[in-house]
């Protein structure tokens, strides 16, 4: 079995269900969730002028090679609806492999570690929450390290319920 962390989003309609529908297709189709952090109200990243999202971060021990999780994610998008118009536009979901065990990878598909990790705290804030000693095969700190480097400072939020 491998472990994957993942970043769940969403920042259009019923945001929390949205996330819980995501874990639910994750479970089924790509493995035991092992983790999964709080849910953070975030800034949107990119384009400003849209809706809060809200984020999760999710530990995954699965079967499936990064790229077919990947493929798998994208299935499960399309499944809950999402179209892909505008990059960093407004999406009902958005799901992301941030760190897959120790691998780097770089294929047109899926880059591993996810190249903008260490730049943005919405993704670095709920893995840290579930996994601050996480290492990135990269830059080889973790994720608590990476985190108070972090030079992002858009708003998250952890929610209370």
């Amino acid at each position: 079995m491998d472990i994957a962390y993942l970043l769940t989003g969403s920042n259009l309609g019923n945001r929390s269900s949205y996330l819980a529908q995501a874990n639910s297709f994750i479970e089924q189709r790509c493995g035991k969730i092992v983790h999964r952090s709080a849910l953070y109200e975030t800034a949107p990243w990119g384009i400003q002028e849209q809706p809060a999202f809200l984020n999760q971060a999710i530990a995954v021990l699965t079967m499936l090679s990064p790229e077919e999780l990947m493929q798998t994610l994208l299935k499960i998008e399309e499944i809950m609806g999402r179209v892909r118009t505008v990059k960093f536009g407004p999406r009902m979901i958005d799901l992301d492999i941030l760190l897959y065990n120790q691998v780097i990878l770089n294929t047109p598909l899926l880059q591993l570690p996810h190249p903008a990790l260490t730049e943005r705290r919405f993704a670095l804030i709920p893995l840290a929450e579930i996994a601050p000693e996480l290492e990135h095969p990269v830059w080889k700190k973790n994720v608590g390290e990476l985190l108070k480097e972090c030079t992002d400072h858009s708003d998250v939020q952890k929610k209370l319920h």
